[in-house]
């Protein structure tokens, strides 16, 4: 990227609600327009443009010893990136970071026939489904119609959910996370683009069977449900990823908020929201939440107030409660969305220009009990914090 062009986005971001104003006039600060985006921030744009296509080395996250992690594309992190550049499109106008998703994505098409996971959504509509959101290029549309295919062959009538996982099946039999609720917009975007209710179907049981039984009385998320495959009940309520069984796994209240209020899009069935806006509640209202709003990866863990964060958990939640604002018109949202993004566009948890890689945020925890991606850069809490800008952009409205 040229020095005009980041002159020029710098000034772009600083001022996301006075846009036209700001292409207009050149100036580096306008009004009272809401302003995470900073120098600090513009400067980590380019290690995103110049960052190398390689089809098995989409960024997923930064080492300790501060080199990538690149993953192939059946990675469940491998849709964000893409997914990311097209977000900084969006933001800018700049066509060069249009080209450089493109170029990723024809690595990412194999992904549609990998019927293996639950990760579908992440990995195609977080990349092939934004950019077809972009461009109308048919080509795309055919990718996610025969992805959300792949995908609906996980899906149990018995169960009534999409299976998550197939591993583990020593620990569970029909194992569901609270995760999967991110993967249902494939399948309501599958319905709208081709007239097949079948895929709305789908989505819209496991949304109902998530709500009643991930969910306990004070609006928590478990993280995984283990289902009796032949019955249809119930076994056992557990965790792969949050401190114990019990507790608050941060991301994971994440992905119940964003999933809901995502549903609600496709269905306005006020039971949805509802559920979307007790989450928020829970989540906005904990007593553990840090003043910056930036919560630990687990809200129980012991080791609080020196717990890791989790950034990635902020992000999902930020651009959640933009969205469900919308709906509501609860300035509560907007107010708790604004102050995460004003955290996570600080020098805090923006990562030092010292970095020579791809990421934006850094203070991000991956896999706690593995001891593995912790307070680090991850690439989905880019992809999250650059959706919420966007977000943001979209309402129109400034501070």
């Amino acid at each position: 990227m040229n020095k005009i062009n980041m002159i020029w986005l710098c000034v772009l971001l600083l001022a996301c609600t006075e846009r036209e104003a700001a292409q207009q006039s050149g100036e580096e600060e306008v009004g009272n327009g809401y302003s995470v985006w900073n120098s600090g921030v513009s400067a980590r744009v380019p290690y995103l443009l110049s960052y190398p296509v390689d089809s098995v080395q989409f960024p997923r996250s930064m080492e300790e010893n501060g080199e990538v992690r690149g993953v192939p594309s059946k990675d469940w992190t491998s849709g964000f990136f893409p997914g990311s550049l097209l977000y900084l499109y969006q933001l800018t106008g700049d066509t060069s970071f249009l080209t450089r998703a493109e170029s990723w994505i024809p690595f990412m098409e194999k992904e549609q026939w990998n019927g293996r996971t639950h990760d579908m959504g992440f990995k195609v509509y977080c990349s092939i489904g934004k950019a077809y959101e972009i461009t109308q290029n048919p080509h795309y549309k055919d990718v996610i119609l025969t992805s959300a295919q792949t995908l609906s062959t996980r899906f149990s009538p018995t169960v009534g959910c999409i299976q998550s996982w197939d591993f583990g099946m020593d620990k569970w039999q029909f194992p569901v996370i609270i995760d999967n609720m991110m993967n249902l917009e494939l399948l309501f975007e599958a319905t709208r683009l081709s007239g097949d209710s079948s895929f709305y179907k789908i989505a819209d049981s496991h949304a109902r069977k998530t709500l009643v039984n991930h969910y306990r009385a004070d609006n928590s998320s478990y993280h995984v449900i283990d289902y009796n495959v032949t019955t249809g009940e119930v076994k056992q309520r557990l965790t792969h990823q949050g401190y114990d069984a019990e507790s608050v796994w941060s991301r994971g209240q994440g992905w119940g908020l964003y999933g809901f209020t995502m549903v609600y899009r496709y269905t306005r069935d006020e039971l949805f929201l509802e559920q979307a806006k007790k989450i928020a509640a829970f989540v906005m209202n904990h007593p553990q939440m840090p003043d910056d709003h930036i919560p630990y990866w687990d809200m129980n863990d012991p080791a609080i107030p020196n717990a890791p964060r989790d950034a990635s958990a902020a992000a999902v939640d930020a651009s959640a409660c933009y969205e469900l604002y919308t709906y509501t018109g609860d300035i509560a949202y907007l107010k708790f969305a604004d102050a995460i993004m004003e955290s996570l566009g600080s020098a805090t948890y923006v990562l030092s220009e010292d970095f020579k890689v791809p990421f934006i945020l850094t203070h991000s925890t991956g896999n706690w009990p593995k001891d593995d991606e912790i307070d680090l850069p991850i690439g989905y809490a880019d992809y999250y914090f650059l959706e919420a800008m966007h977000r943001k952009n979209s309402l129109g409205i400034s501070q």
